[in-house]
């Protein structure tokens, strides 16, 4: 699949750089109680990372010894926010691939694909390598994985009240806690969380 967007994509009423938010209903348990970034939508369908689902029992600095990215000797020397970050799920599909989306202070040539004024996603073993030097972007989320969806089908899950759509912010994206996101993008849509679990299935 191709990653990709371009400027009348967006004209036609496509949603890249929008969280989508799972309503109560979700019955898909991977997506429950799910927010997920859409870096790119189009005709031939969408693909978007998911913010809320922590990868058990993966750290960082695991990942980056398993690659090879560093020795383990070098765990030490990694920068305390590398060191603090959360690895996600980002979805069901590659999931022994990593993504990252990330601030724009950072660019590879080939490599990153720019979603919106303020995030980034690339998806190459390099942009791990210079976080671990202390070179990488200001704020990045790491994540496992993508969810897809095929032409058409993001739209249909929509029309079925599958999902919300919203902006997005860098400040939810990079400053709000994974444990948190879900009901703080409800609440800056101005929907209060328990008042939409309440409701649900009651139109």
């Amino acid at each position: 699949m191709t990653f990709s967007h371009n400027e009348s994509d967006m004209a036609e009423g496509y949603l890249d750089g929008q969280l989508l938010l799972a309503m109560p209903g979700m019955v898909d348990e991977r997506f429950a109680r799910a927010v997920i970034y859409l870096c790119a939508h189009s005709a031939e369908g969408a693909m978007g990372i998911v913010l809320t689902r922590p990868a058990p029992n993966v750290n960082v600095p695991d990942l980056l010894v398993q690659l090879e990215i560093i020795p383990d000797s070098d765990r030490i020397r990694l920068p305390e926010t590398l060191v603090s970050m959360q690895v996600l799920i980002g979805g069901p599909v590659e999931t022994t691939r990593g993504f990252v989306l990330h601030s724009p202070d950072f660019h590879m040539a080939q490599s990153t694909l720019p979603i919106d004024d303020g995030v980034c996603l690339t998806a190459t073993v390099d942009i791990l390598r210079a976080l671990a030097r202390g070179e990488g972007p200001k704020n990045a989320i790491l994540a496992l994985g993508y969810a897809g969806w095929s032409a058409g089908q993001l739209e249909d899950e929509i029309q079925a009240n599958g999902w919300l759509n919203c902006p997005a912010d860098t400040d939810l994206l990079f400053s709000t806690a994974v444990d948190a996101r879900y009901d703080e993008a409800l609440r800056r849509i101005g929907v209060e969380p328990a008042m939409l679990s309440t409701e649900a299935g009651h139109a």
